[in-house]
């Protein structure tokens, strides 16, 4: 049996690396490079990253969902960052990228606890309708 386990990682198209941390920067805290290669970035999430690939064309692929812990801050400062706003929590990004932003209480999306902990996140918890759509898969108590 072969089975999908998670998402190491998405590779997303920029037209510059520099400017897509900077954008990156302006909504949320603590953006990390976890390396950069070639014309690479990659902005660490804990045990997952995003790549920027830097292209001379881009080509926005649909839309990336990211959790995140607070979706209404991340929404006020993606309107500050001068971000298109699409929808009650998406933005896009200078190359067109949609980016959904939604909270990690919601989502059935579950980090190991000693994962948050590292990334100072301990203190979040699902919401309860979340445990229930856990629960029903039989992934959580």
């Amino acid at each position: 049996m072969v089975r999908l386990v998670g998402i190491n990682h998405v590779a997303v198209q920029v037209g510059d690396l520099n400017e897509a941390i900077a954008f990156f920067r302006r909504i949320f805290d603590d953006v990390t490079l976890r390396g950069r290669s070639g014309g690479m970035a990659f902005v660490d999430l804990g045990d997952q990253f995003i790549a920027f690939e830097a292209v001379a064309r881009p080509v926005s692929a649909g839309h990336y969902g990211l959790v995140v812990d607070d979706r209404d801050e991340s929404v006020a400062r993606a309107r500050k960052a001068g971000a298109q706003l699409a929808g009650g929590h998406d933005f896009l990004d200078p190359w067109g990228n949609r980016w959904q932003v939604v909270d990690y209480r919601d989502v059935q999306f579950t980090k190991a606890p000693r994962i948050l902990e590292g990334m100072a996140l301990a203190q979040l918890e699902k919401s309860e309708r979340a445990l229930a759509e856990l629960r029903a898969k039989g992934l959580a108590d």
